[in-house]
């Protein structure tokens, strides 16, 4: 089993930044790949961003590509998503999840087999 915990949310202006973390625990690997999804009211889970296991690859929903950065550090089983010129439509809870390498697409929900219990990000206009 592993174990996500999601910090760094908050209340934002519009043009602002906030910072997530995810720290992992329990059965870690560092072969694994990373992702951030979000879920704003009324919608379905959507992919935000991802990050292979080696830190070298990275992919990027549309929405939020040139804005946000993700990041992991292995040493402390930590990934992080740098969300800069944040908009009102960012608004969301903001969810880590965890997958095995080679299983499967990034912006898959079914990729990953361990979400955290998510951080709510609001960006007020």
């Amino acid at each position: 089993q592993v174990q996500l915990v999601e910090s760094g949310g908050g209340l934002a202006q519009a043009g602002g930044s906030l910072r997530l973390s995810c720290a992992a625990s329990g059965r870690t690997s560092s072969t694994y790949i990373m992702g951030w999804f979000r879920q704003a009211p009324g919608k379905e889970r959507e992919f935000v961003a991802g990050i292979s296991w080696s830190g070298r690859s990275t992919y990027y929903a549309d929405s939020v590509r040139g804005r946000f950065t993700i990041s992991r550090d292995n040493a402390k089983n930590t990934s992080y998503l740098q969300m800069n010129s944040l908009k009102p439509e960012d608004t969301a809870v903001y969810y880590c999840a965890v997958g095995r390498a080679y299983s499967g697409s990034y912006y898959s929900t079914e990729t990953y087999d361990y979400w955290g219990q998510g951080t709510q990000v609001t960006v007020s206009s």
